[in-house]
């Protein structure tokens, strides 16, 4: 299969800390991606600075050369990680790059014009992924134009054991974008793809009737109808499950490649809130996890 952008590079976030487990994971599925979609991958890491309003001369003294050191060590790091790329996968054009800033500010940067942007998760717990100075996700969620994946854990992991890919339905134009990914990616990964929507209902115990739940189905299968020509080759499968939706799609896409989801709006039905969702599953999905901006964000 061939990309429609040919030279639009996966862009992978690279981290040398200790707790970094989820950025090697990160590396080996944006590399695998790349590598599928006849990519170039492009690898950063970058280096944050001391806020100048915190800048004296002593620390400049100090920083400087401390500075210099990691600086050199990092290009090191960044090389042999960009052989071990190659030896995975010979073919691949692999760009290593080492930045200076915040990260998730960088990695928003190099987002314009990527086909997407993975990142490690350093699995710290819902707070401190928010708050931290070192936080990616979700301040990359927030300013990339670009879809945003989320490898948590080890290579392992990344890979995923299964061949599915779940996207989030929810009928609004916001999971749109996401749909069209996940077929996509399904396409790619010769994997098969479920299309599920989760349904809270107002009151506790209550089940959906007849009337909404048909009314649901022709939602799911209006939502995949168009992309399911565009590729056949795609098996679809449907569901509507009751319960939370961050609970019920991190559950179905346990064991999955990848669990997509769109980000920003209301959804099309009451007690859906597809937009604030996609925060959720990032913190709690086992799979890679990839958020996708509506158009109206990537413009």
């Amino acid at each position: 299969m061939e990309t429609s952008a040919e030279h639009a590079a996966v862009v992978v976030g690279v981290d040398f800390t200790p707790t970094a487990e989820g950025a090697l994971g990160a590396l080996a599925w944006a590399a695998d991606e790349a590598a599928l979609r006849h990519l170039p991958l492009h690898m950063v890491h970058a280096i944050e600075e001391p806020p100048h309003g915190y800048r004296t001369a002593e620390l400049d003294r100090l920083w400087s050369p401390w500075h210099a050191a990691v600086r050199t060590a990092c290009v090191r790091e960044l090389e042999a990680l960009r052989h071990s790329v190659l030896r995975r996968h010979p073919d691949l054009v692999v760009v290593a790059e080492r930045a200076d800033g915040r990260p998730a500010e960088v990695l928003a940067k190099r987002a314009h014009g990527a086909t997407m942007v993975v990142v490690g998760s350093r699995q710290l717990g819902t707070a401190r992924d928010v708050f931290t100075r070192g936080a990616v996700g979700m301040p990359l969620m927030a300013q990339a134009s670009c879809p945003v994946v989320v490898v948590r854990g080890s290579e392992r992991a990344a890979r995923g054991p299964s061949h599915l890919v779940v996207v989030g339905v929810d009928g609004s134009e916001v999971s749109r974008p996401a749909v069209e990914f996940a077929f996509e990616e399904a396409a790619f990964r010769d994997a098969h793809l479920l299309a599920l929507a989760a349904w809270r209902p107002a009151y506790r115990d209550t089940e959906p009737d007849a009337d909404t739940e048909q009314e649901w189905r022709r939602v799911l299968a209006e939502a995949t109808a168009g992309w399911q020509e565009k590729y056949p080759e795609v098996h679809v499968r449907h569901e509507l499950v009751r319960g939370h939706p961050v609970h019920v799609l991190s559950e179905a896409g346990a064991d999955a490649i990848a669990l997509v989801v769109g980000t920003r709006g209301m959804g099309g039905f009451p007690g859906l809130l597809l937009g604030s969702v996609s925060q959720g599953v990032m913190h709690h999905a086992q799979c890679p996890v990839v958020v996708v901006p509506h158009r109206s964000v990537q413009a």
